[in-house]
């Protein structure tokens, strides 16, 4: 509650006893003195509303008094009542209003009359009061709508008009005040916007919602485009709005719509592009790969069979150039996915090491492999890319070696019932890596030394591979070096374990069981693939029957009987896809539900999906080894 501050003076103490006592109350505040210089020093410190001053006091009297305060402008509004025992003769009244006195209290002081006068009083400086500080808010609020960035405008509910608007609207759209005033401010808007806006108007009309946010487009004086925000509610059949410009955030958001366009069709250009280098890379190399299988079985002399070893030996290399290209890609647009499944860790680990074992040899490296007592045979894990990180650095570690050994060695950190942590090191004895290279081995393209490619060959791509693998696996990967004495890179991952080996498999016989009696059509656009597989199938006593095509997919399927289609997905005039589509759509019967296992070289995940999603049974990715072949011809021929 707000307090009225009354100033009493009077010259004599007592006088000022009785005057406090009779008008004593809850709701004003009381500052009295016998002085008249120290009243004036007091109403000018204190926010005083009403003064009840004697009329005769020695030095300066009430009339010389009152002037004094009326004069001065932080004291001028004091509502001044005298209280005197002077006769009641029209001068002295006359003298008392003309020096700035309201009312007279006459003395002996009668307590009703005072107490009413005072009240009175009272309640007009409080009336006061709350004006003053309407006034205040009212300026406070002129001063804010004034100087304010946004325009701030009511607008009448029933016809639309602009009643009021700050001085912004000159700012920001080049329109005069008085040029809009009077105006429906739906003339302003772009035409295309005008519907909707009314329609969210009449939401607040209608009690729908209490305020409206929202975007809109002004017509500026020039006829340029501005896109605001506007606030608005209503009542009292008026709209009161405050309007943003955000024109330079609309465009901002175009640009980042632009932007991200921009790099979405930059994406798909990039995934189309690698889908088309997968096959056109991967397929001849299946080619290559394949007839040099088929020529490995044929009888050679040794010169030749050196020929061969070498034909696969390059087209491995190749392959491995081509995958670790196309792996770094699908892991950097975020399209590589790690699948976990229980695999056999022991024999895995000896079947990378006896992979590279011939490369050792070659160079008269000794290659170790160390697998520690308390290391679990079977694990939880994506075999292929555990695979991939071992070889990349089994590979790397044989290449900068000239003399000594290469270990790989296992231990078990952590073992419990379900989960283990493996640490995994690779140790050389080979050149070494500059401790201030170190951190840059492992950026693609960058080896440890400038020269590193032109002596020992190699893309740089190998150590990035292993690195994102190992991050994306939740593995750690470190490395530590000497010069001249060699390096140990060690990873560290954690692995789920699963006592029941329920994806246990027996290795199929290399000798290739029959599939005497089963028909399988081949669909292969690539002339040295399809003489490949063909001569492969034979051997495996199939009657195989080859097109070009999916169009002839389609005509053979309709004139003849097939237990299989081998189906390559890019291939001229109908490619896998739409063949398989029509297949599961057009036919009947057993040639509707014939299996298909689709020949790609597509390495992303989304083409292999496609596949499946067209109706393949499975996906084969080129190029592929025989016993992986026959393992699924066999699942599917059962």
């Amino acid at each position: 509650m707000h307090k009225i501050n009354i100033l009493l003076v009077d010259d004599r103490e007592e006088n000022l006893i009785a005057l406090e006592a009779l008008i004593k109350r809850d709701d004003i505040n009381i500052i009295n003195t016998t002085c008249p210089n120290e009243a004036l020093k007091l109403a000018w410190e204190n926010d005083i509303s009403i003064a009840l001053i004697d009329v005769q006091m020695p030095e300066i009297d009430g009339f010389e008094l009152t002037e004094m305060l009326k004069s001065n402008p932080r004291t001028k509004d004091i509502l001044v009542i005298f209280v005197t025992a002077i006769s009641k003769d029209v001068k002295y009244v006359v003298k008392g209003l003309n020096a700035g006195a309201i009312d007279y209290l006459y003395k002996p002081l009668n307590p009703y009359v005072t107490a009413a006068k005072v009240d009175s009083f009272v309640q007009l400086a409080k009336a006061q009061y709350e004006i003053k500080k309407k006034n205040e808010e009212l300026a406070n609020y002129a001063i804010v709508v004034n100087n304010s960035p946004d325009i701030i405008c009511s607008v009448n509910a029933i016809d639309n008009n602009i009643l009021t608007i700050s001085p912004a609207i000159e700012t920001l759209t080049g329109y005069k005040i008085d040029d809009v005033l009077g105006q429906k401010i739906t003339q302003f808007l772009v035409e295309e916007d005008q519907e909707s806006f009314q329609n969210q108007l009449q939401n607040l009309v209608y009690g729908m919602l209490n305020i409206v946010v929202a975007e809109v487009r002004l017509k500026k004086s020039n006829q340029d485009i501005l896109w605001v925000e506007y606030r608005v509610s209503h009542k009292n059949d008026t709209y009161f709005f405050n309007i943003s410009d955000i024109t330079n955030q609309k465009e901002y958001e175009n640009q980042l719509i632009e932007a991200k366009t921009s790099a979405e069709n930059a994406k798909k250009v990039k995934e189309f592009f690698l889908a088309n280098m997968s096959h056109e890379l991967r397929t001849p190399i299946n080619g290559i790969i394949g007839l040099s299988n088929l020529l490995n079985s044929t009888t050679l002399d040794e010169d030749q069979k050196e020929m061969v070893k070498l034909l696969e030996v390059s087209s491995q290399s190749l392959l491995g150039v081509v995958n670790d290209l196309l792996d770094l890609s699908k892991i950097e647009s975020g399209k590589f996915s790690i699948l976990r499944k229980e695999i056999n860790l022991k024999d895995q680990l000896q079947s990378v090491t006896n992979l590279l074992r011939f490369k050792a040899d070659e160079k008269l490296i000794k290659l170790n492999l160390v697998i520690d007592q308390s290391v679990p045979t079977y694990i939880i894990a994506d075999g292929l890319r555990l695979n991939q990180i071992l070889m990349n650095l089994l590979s790397n570690a044989i290449k900068f070696t000239e003399k000594g050994s290469v270990t790989l060695s296992v231990k078990a950190k952590k073992n419990t019932s379900d989960a283990v942590t493996l640490t995994i090191s690779v140790t050389d004895t080979g050149i070494g890596i500059q401790a201030n290279r170190i951190d840059n081995i492992f950026e693609p393209y960058v080896q440890a030394e400038d020269d590193t490619a032109m002596k020992y060959g190699g893309t740089g791509l190998g150590l990035a591979i292993v690195k994102k693998l190992t991050e994306l696996k939740g593995g750690k990967l470190s490395v530590s070096s000497k010069i001249g004495e060699g390096s140990v890179f060690t990873f560290e991952n954690n692995f789920a374990l699963d006592s029941v080996m329920s994806n246990f498999s027996v290795e199929l016989d290399p000798k290739f069981a029959s599939f005497k009696g089963k028909r399988v059509l081949l669909a292969e656009d690539n002339m040295v693939n399809q003489f490949m597989i063909m001569k492969i199938l034979k051997e495996w006593e199939i009657e195989v029957s080859a097109v070009d095509n999916g169009l002839k997919v389609l005509e053979y399927l309709r004139s003849d009987n097939f237990d299989l289609i081998l189906m390559d997905t890019h291939m001229p005039d109908m490619g896998g896809f739409e063949a398989t589509q029509k297949i599961r759509n057009e036919f009947e019967g057993a040639k509707k539900a014939i299996k298909i296992i689709s020949l790609s070289a597509a390495v992303l995940e989304e083409e292999k999906q496609a596949a499946l999603a067209a109706g393949m049974d499975d996906v084969l990715t080129k190029p592929f080894k025989l016993v992986d072949l026959h393992r699924l011809m066999s699942k599917m021929l059962v």
